[in-house]
C-alpha cells in the first residue's frame, strides 16, 4: 500500500521525502501513517522499477534536497496498485479500500466502475459474514462480541452507502 500512496502524492509534484510523508499524513492519515524508515526502502524500490525520477538540489544552506516525481510508468503502476484486488483479509480490508476510493480519481471512468464493484462486492461479503455470525443461534456469544458485531455490520453498511453514491456520480459524470 505504501507504493501506491507515493506514487499517488507524487503523481503531479515533485516532494522531497519529508513533502511525501507530509502529504500522506494530510490526505491518508486516518487510515495510515508511514515512518521515514518504511519510505526509504520505497523510494529505493521505486525508483529502481523506473516508478519515479529524482532531482537532487543543494538548499541555500547547503544542504542536499531529494526531490521525487512519478514517471510516465509510475502513473501505469499506481493505476494498476489502485485496482490491484483487495485482500480478503477483512483485518486490512476497510482501511485499504478507503485508501484505494480516496485515490478513485485518478482513474478513468471503466475503471473506477470496475473498482466500486470489485471492492462492493467483497464488503458485501464480509458484511453477510458478520450478519450470519451474529444471527447464529448455535454460537454464544456474549454482550462485547454482539456489540461489536454490530458495529461491524454497520460499518460495512456505511462503505456500501458510500460506494453506491460513488457509482452514482460515476455514472453521472460519465454523460
Amino acid at each position: 500500500m505504501i507504493d501506491l500512496l507515493i506514487l499517488y502524492i507524487v503523481a503531479n509534484r515533485e516532494f522531497t521525502m519529508y513533502g511525501i510523508q507530509k502529504g500522506i499524513k494530510s490526505e491518508f492519515g486516518v487510515f495510515t501513517n508511514p515512518s521515514f524508515g518504511a519510505l526509504k526502502p520505497a523510494l529505493r524500490r521505486l525508483e529502481f522499477n523506473d516508478f519515479i525520477t529524482t532531482r537532487k538540489m543543494m538548499s541555500d544552506g547547503g544542504k542536499l534536497s531529494v526531490f521525487y516525481l512519478a514517471t510516465k510508468k509510475g502513473l501505469q503502476e499506481l493505476k494498476r496498485l489502485i485496482l490491484e484486488k483487495l485482500s480478503d483479509n477483512p483485518l486490512q480490508f476497510i482501511s485499504n479500500a478507503k485508501i484505494k476510493l480516496a485515490c478513485a480519481d485518478f482513474l478513468s471512468y471503466e475503471e473506477r466502475k470496475e473498482l466500486f464493484f470489485d471492492i462492493k462486492s467483497l464488503a458485501l461479503n464480509f458484511k453477510d459474514c458478520a450478519e450470519n455470525i451474529l444471527n447464529d443461534e448455535y454460537t454464544d456469544k456474549n454482550f462485547y462480541q454482539k456489540i461489536i458485531l454490530d458495529n461491524t455490520i454497520c460499518e460495512y453498511s456505511n462503505l456500501i452507502t458510500i460506494i453506491e453514491g460513488f457509482e452514482k456520480d460515476n455514472e453521472r459524470n460519465s454523460k
